[in-house]
């Protein structure tokens, strides 16, 4: 059994389809990762207990998503050092701007990396950078994947050309 590398956490399971997001990306990276709700709000001792033992139990980054309030990111940055990304998720009433401001205004001494709303593809991409800090072959398979989107730019390119009857560009 192969343990996980990232713990990957969400507020409730309302925000599994923006977390999943997370999951695939780290798959296409054959990251191995965890999936846990944890409610800072509503079950704070899970989270003491996850993010207190999540080094211990060999995890290297943190991915939390929390919509509303948002407080989980940065309670779980408060109790531990390994790296944390915070995925602010998309919330009716406000469109998840106070998800995004409640995890990107961390106090000075708590760092959370924070991405877009509803990025959690992103934060994966962001865990599996740092990864690759000391992982060759993950170094050359975030080159890769960089050049696939480079590819797909062009490709989109040409057929727009192609629709407008131009030449091909540079």
């Amino acid at each position: 059994m192969v343990l996980p590398e990232v713990g990957i956490v969400m507020g409730s399971d309302s925000d599994l389809p923006v977390m999943a997001a997370a999951g695939e990306a780290l798959e296409r990276f054959g990251i191995s990762h965890e999936m846990t709700v944890a409610s800072a709000h509503r079950h704070p001792e899970k989270v003491l207990r996850y993010a207190r033992k999540a080094f211990e139990a060999g995890l290297k980054v943190l991915i939390a998503g929390a919509g509303g309030a948002a407080h989980l990111p940065g309670v779980i940055a408060s109790l531990t050092t390994l790296p944390v990304i915070g995925v602010p998720v998309d919330t009716p009433h406000l469109g998840g701007l106070d998800s995004l401001y409640s995890i990107v205004q961390m106090p000075r001494g708590v760092p959370v990396a924070t991405v877009s709303i509803n990025g959690a593809f992103n934060a994966a991409l962001l865990a599996v950078q740092i990864l690759a800090l000391d992982r060759l072959e993950l170094q050359d398979q975030l080159r890769r994947y960089r050049r696939e989107l480079e590819a797909g730019v062009e490709a989109q390119d040409r057929r727009l050309r192609r629709c407008r009857g131009e030449d091909e560009g540079p």
